[in-house]
């Protein structure tokens, strides 16, 4: 909870006491469906958390906006955000059943209520209900550009600093990725976000609706 606050400090009373929960949702529910790696849970709030929230460190998401989580796994950077952003609406979105149950569990345990859930597959979203699509490390860029597409609509405060289109946090070279997406996404590199070894070789890509 350490690593979060010594980038965010303006969390409120029920945000502070969600985000310090997480860690004891997450392991109680992981024992019972793996959603994340063993080890991972050892730097939960490093990994997992802090990597979500990115998002929020670097863009300027606005009240009322609806935001798709594209293949949310147990939740990751859906539930962070939607902690951080309550007067937000967030879809978490995975075709896998199981990994929803979690996330319900946790939203359910926490109070988290600005969160709702779709077992589907990415192209069954009906199309232009979203203003913001973010996803990690789910599938290529060309993929996830081509599943977002259908679902997003323009959103009328987008502007510099508020994104109408997709996020994804990815790691490693993507210079072949980015090429064969035909995407020309805006980059960043995530140690220029948050100064924490772990986040060498990580970024952060949007692709504007």
């Amino acid at each position: 909870m350490d690593i979060i606050k010594k980038y965010f400090a303006e969390f409120n009373a029920e945000q502070e006491k969600q985000f310090a929960g997480l860690q004891e949702q997450y392991e109680l529910w992981n024992s019972q469906i793996n959603v994340i790696s063993r080890k991972d849970m050892e730097q939960f709030y490093l990994h997992h958390v802090l990597h979500s929230l990115a998002i929020a460190a670097q863009f300027e998401l606005k009240d009322g906006m609806k935001v798709m989580d594209l293949g949310c796994g147990g939740g990751f950077p859906g539930i962070p955000l939607a902690i951080m952003y309550p007067k937000l609406d967030f879809l978490l979105v995975d075709s896998i059943n199981k990994k929803l149950k979690v996330v319900n569990e946790v939203c359910a345990a926490l109070g988290i209520k600005n969160v709702s859930t779709q077992h589907s597959r990415a192209e069954n979203i009906s199309p232009k209900s979203i203003d913001l699509v973010v996803s990690r490390a789910v599938a290529p860029l060309k993929d996830l550009w081509t599943w977002s597409k259908i679902s997003l609509r323009k959103y009328a405060g987008a502007d510099e600093h508020t994104p109408n289109g997709l996020i994804c946090l990815k790691g490693g070279d993507l210079t072949k990725e980015i090429f064969e997406s035909g995407c020309k996404p805006f980059v960043w590199e995530m140690q220029h976000i948050f100064d924490e070894p772990y986040f060498a070789e990580k970024f952060l890509l949007y692709v504007k609706k």
